[in-house]
């Protein structure tokens, strides 16, 4: 079948995808930054367009000659009004499949409690039950799988899990850890969304998915940590904890933004587990399927530590982050441009330069004044943005669209550059340029641009404020990347930190110059 995926570059999407491929599908991918799927693997055998779920037009194109089109995107972190945004989304990929004569759609949605009225839901089940509606009610045959907490390497409900049990071992909680759950790990969720492209047409409903397992989310904590191998965690319940403070909490201990966070932990205090297993009479559950949670989370962990994880919840990029592209110099036709230009020779190679570049951010840290960083990402997250903890994918390798901690990479080109935006919380879009260069007698050359696009007044001000401190962050950043490449060459320990982290330096390389 000719299958169309909108969230290709979310988390589920980002699975998805191959998953359709390596069944016989053809795959359309509907994404609104298409470079961001450009060093998947699998790009080269999609087709991709660009576009936007709340614009008719690109939604009308892309569904042209699709046969069954998933509906995997959500507002959800893009402020108060993501109800507005969904429901507009909804209604226009549904109209298009109509016009199209599109035979299926399907749909991730949410689990709703039992009994409980759709007014009194949290905004965010509340949004997903009524995308669900929305698309059921047009004229094509709708598959909707609803989900409560999905479990794999890098989901946002996996690594909220994991930093509050890794990092508490002592903690108060709020009163919604003692509310039942069956989570469903992201490997069957997959097999179901899969299976569901080939639905009998006359199939147009719900389908409730989950694993064998139903628990409290106190239950998931204490086994995470008996899988991960951890002391048995003390967990006491306090009742005053409401969603709102509990979402700081989240904030402060986990990578998961508040803004996530909050429609997260709302949501948890409802009961949700699955009133039906029907997907299994059309998607035949295969021996050991669903997996176990205790099995969910022991795959998930290995591959958080083989660095294998595929994509993360943070792939999506961040609602509100800027999405102007890099302005091209020397002028910006929109107004002022600050830039901070270093550069430094370095006595490497280039491979030796470049591999320090790439391994840049997460456990290995930006070579320059740890405490400044740290001081800047608790001042994002205290004002709702990402902060530094969302990390890398993977310790190595970085491709355009990564999250790295409060950046996100925009353009990579192997062996000379890499271009980060900022997702932090800033008056004005900025990036920072990390360049392998040559000078005019073939020595290796490190050059590296802070660029800062200031939006009003408060803009300026913002970069006068923090400009006397790029001396010591931006020069030490470049001196200390040199030193870095430096030290690689002659094989010794790389770290952007003084303490754990450090990287093995690559073997092969060759001494500029020799």
């Amino acid at each position: 079948m000719r299958c169309l995926v909108t969230g290709a570059t979310g988390y589920i999407g980002g699975r998805l995808v191959p998953e359709l491929l390596d069944a016989g599908h053809t795959v359309r991918c509907l994404v609104r930054s298409p470079e961001k799927l450009r060093d998947h693997p699998w790009a080269d055998r999609v087709e991709v367009v660009r576009g936007d779920v709340t614009k008719a037009d690109s939604v009308r194109a892309a569904m042209d000659g699709v046969e069954c089109a998933y509906y995997l995107v959500h507002a959800l972190g893009s402020g108060k009004s993501f109800e507005d945004t969904d429901r507009e989304a909804a209604r226009v990929f549904a109209s298009a499949a109509e016009e199209a004569r599109v035979r299926r759609i399907v749909y991730l949605g949410g689990l709703t409690p039992a009994g409980v009225p759709e007014s009194e839901l949290s905004p965010h089940l509340r949004s997903r039950a009524e995308v669900g509606r929305i698309l059921r009610a047009s004229a094509v045959p709708t598959a909707v799988l609803r989900a409560a907490v999905v479990i794999g390497s890098g989901s946002a409900s996996f690594e909220m899990l994991r930093y509050l049990t890794e990092r508490l071992p002592v903690m108060l909680t709020p009163s919604w850890v003692r509310t039942r759950i069956q989570p469903i790990a992201v490997r069957d969720a997959l097999r179901y969304l899969v299976g569901a492209a080939e639905l009998p047409a006359d199939v147009d409903r719900d389908f409730d998915i989950g694993g064998p397992d139903v628990m409290t989310y106190r239950d998931m904590m204490q086994r995470y940590a008996a899988v991960g191998k951890l002391p048995k965690r003390l967990i006491l319940s306090v009742p005053m904890l409401t969603p709102g403070l509990s979402s700081h909490w989240i904030g402060l201990v986990t990578p998961v933004p508040r803004g996530i966070a909050r429609p997260l932990a709302e949501s948890l205090r409802y009961e949700v587990v699955c009133a039906e297993h029907d997907i299994a009479r059309y998607v035949p559950d295969p021996p050991g399927s669903p997996l176990p949670f205790d099995e969910a989370l022991r795959l998930a962990l290995l591959r958080v530590r083989q660095a294998e994880v595929t994509t993360r919840w943070s792939s999506a990029s961040v609602p509100g982050a800027p999405s102007d592209p890099l302005p091209t110099d020397p002028t910006w036709a929109g107004g002022s441009l600050y830039t901070d230009k270093r550069q430094r020779p370095v006595n490497a190679s280039a491979e030796a330069l470049w591999w320090v570049i790439e391994g840049i951010g997460g456990e290995h840290g930006w070579y320059s004044f740890p405490l400044a960083w740290a001081v800047r990402g608790w001042l994002d997250r205290l004002v709702g943005g990402v902060g530094l903890r969302r990390g890398r994918r993977d310790a190595q390798r970085l491709r355009v669209g990564d999250s790295l901690d409060f950046w996100r990479v925009e353009e990579i080109e192997p062996g000379r550059l890499l271009r980060l935006r900022a997702e932090m919380r800033m008056p004005g879009p900025g990036w920072l340029e990390l360049v392998v260069d040559r000078d005019a007698r073939g020595r290796t050359v490190y050059r590296q641009r802070a660029l800062f696009h200031p939006r009003g007044l408060l803009g300026h001000a913002y970069w006068w404020s923090v400009s006397p401190f790029h001396a010591v962050i931006f020069g030490g950043m470049a001196r200390n990347i040199a030193r870095a490449a430096e030290r690689a060459e002659r094989g010794q320990p790389v770290s952007g930190k003084p303490s754990p982290g450090r990287r093995a330096a690559p073997s092969g390389f060759k001494r500029a110059g020799a």
